[in-house]
């Protein structure tokens, strides 16, 4: 671990960065369906068992369809996806895999299994097991499919918080002292809320656009009718739940990683009264020279709102990107160390980590304990040996200014999208509304997804250079590979992810098209 491959192909990294995120990217575009169609579909059957009415049961059987078809897309690719951290990053998984995969073993053993038995029973249980028991499947199918992100949210956090770990200079990992600690991370349960609301967001928007095809077409009228009602409904609590767990989110981003807030800010010099950026000039396309400490052009900000965001308090100092490569002092007198001081402190925690093992194998122990010492005093800091230059400590600053944009300005769209649908579906007649109504709302399901991506892009790219923040750069955690060997796989699976998304769509577009196999009149 002293060396960690740092003289691997500059492509091979790239590549594999670019292979996971078109991974992790197609993976995502099924998960948020999957999670927010669980509701809905949920809320539907539930109607049933307390009314009934084989119209309900007709909608359920209807929505569930369109469930399984996005389901079994999302397990294919996350299969995927959890391969590439032994085949791509090897290095990472032997450094932190004691850690990393537990999380990811208990969501198998535990959520897809519960999945997989009660999805089986929802799709196949309508004549075979009570109305009672098939609606509790169908909610523990939800539900497992729930506790499933949160294992692999609590993975994820992990790698952006470590925390419950310490690293061992006899074995060379990082092993895990606490599973409460990393299971129950207040950076995991935050990220948890926030994903999984933003999720229902997805379903409420896709329920509310199939309907509206279906009112635009003159079809299926009861059934679009009183599922845009439940779609809207837990849209709109999902949009402002979102926006409430995305506060505390940005709490936990500005105490544990401020660089990523101060890249989605493109702050680049902070200090107390912090003002929140709504619109300003930040180049799609060049890292801006924020060394300069000049603002973006065309800036207009929501003063105080940065502060209140990141400290709940509106005088709270947020530091500015040039603030954490040189360090700086809070008004309470906190010293934070400059970028400087904590290469040399990683170079240091290096050095002892080497110089302990080689009095160890001689058998030194004085000198080892002395070594041991060093490290540890140092270890806060070791990540920061493998940076070879503190600007790359610096996130791509307009990935993360303009998709954090996007995700908050779509954001506060589906609040006055979900309320608008509802104020009509309740108080006017929406089988006549005119034609361009029913077009925005088939128009809002990609929005949905770009607003999701967003968010996904502001989170990965906003810790890079890091795989673990503070611990492990992306550099230090690639195996060690020929890039022509990755080229390769990543435009196979191009080929196949695309493939799948297009498959998956024209059998969605068939089956809408087709509608509820109806046994109640709904039309």
């Amino acid at each position: 671990m002293t060396h960690l491959l740092l003289d691997i192909d500059a492509g091979a990294i790239n590549w594999s960065r670019a292979q996971f995120a078109l991974t992790a990217i197609y993976h995502w575009l099924f998960v948020p369906l999957t999670l927010g169609l669980a509701v809905i579909m949920g809320i539907i059957e539930t109607r049933y068992y307390r009314t009934r009415d084989p119209f309900w049961r007709d909608a359920a059987k209807f929505w569930q369809k369109l469930f399984g078809i996005n389901f079994a897309m999302g397990v294919a690719t996350g299969i995927i996806l959890e391969f590439e951290f032994g085949t791509n990053w090897s290095n990472y998984s032997w450094f932190v895999g004691d850690i990393f995969g537990a999380p990811l073993a208990v969501e198998g053993i535990l959520a897809f299994f519960m999945e997989s038995t009660f999805v089986a029973v929802m799709f196949f249980g309508w004549k075979k097991v009570s109305p009672g028991f098939h609606l509790a499947s169908t909610w523990l199918t939800g539900l497992g499919a729930t506790i499933s992100a949160w294992w692999i949210l609590v993975a994820n956090a992990w790698m952006q918080y470590p925390v419950g770990c310490e690293f061992n200079p006899d074995t060379m990992r990082n092993e895990m002292v606490s599973f409460a600690e990393v299971a129950l991370s207040p950076f995991a349960v935050s990220k948890f809320f926030h994903t999984v609301t933003s999720a229902w967001i997805i379903g409420g928007v896709f329920c509310v656009g199939v309907c509206c095809w279906y009112l635009m077409k003159k079809r299926e009228t009861k059934l679009a009718i009183e599922s845009m009602k439940i779609g809207a409904a837990v849209g709109l609590v999902a949009a402002l739940l979102t926006a409430a767990t995305g506060h505390k989110s940005g709490q936990d981003v500005a105490e544990v990683q401020p660089m990523k807030l101060a890249a989605m800010e493109a702050l680049y010099n902070g200090g107390t009264d912090q003002g929140l950026t709504a619109v300003a000039w930040v180049n799609p396309f060049a890292q801006p020279d924020y060394a300069s400490g000049e603002e973006p052009a065309l800036k207009i900000e929501v003063p105080y709102a940065l502060s209140i965001m990141a400290t709940d308090d509106p005088h709270g100092y947020v530091p500015g990107i040039n603030d954490l490569l040189n360090g700086y002092t809070t008004p309470d007198g906190r010293v934070e160390p400059s970028a400087d001081e904590k290469i040399a402190s990683g170079k240091k925690a290096i050095a002892a980590l080497a110089a302990y093992r080689t009095a160890k194998k001689a058998g030194d122990e004085q000198a080892a304990q002395t070594e041991l010492k060093t490290l540890q005093e140092n270890m806060k800091y070791f990540g920061y040996g493998y940076i070879r230059d503190k600007s790359e400590l610096v996130p791509y600053i307009p990935i993360n200014f303009w998709a954090f944009r996007v995700m908050v300005g779509l954001g506060c769209l589906f609040i006055l999208f979900f309320a608008a649908i509802l104020f009509s579906t309740y108080k006017k007649d929406v089988t006549a509304l005119p034609k361009w109504h029913y077009m925005v709302a088939i128009a809002m399901i990609p929005l949905a997804y770009i607003a999701s991506e967003s968010g996904w892009l502001v989170a990965e790219f906003g810790r890079q250079p890091w795989t673990i923040q503070d611990m492990l750069p992306t550099w230090a955690a690639v195996s060690d590979l020929q890039s022509s060997s990755i080229i390769i796989t990543f435009f196979l699976f191009l080929a196949l992810f695309t493939t799948m998304l297009a498959v998956e769509i024209s059998i969605l577009l068939k089956q809408i098209a087709k509608g509820p196999e109806t046994t109640s009149s709904n039309h």
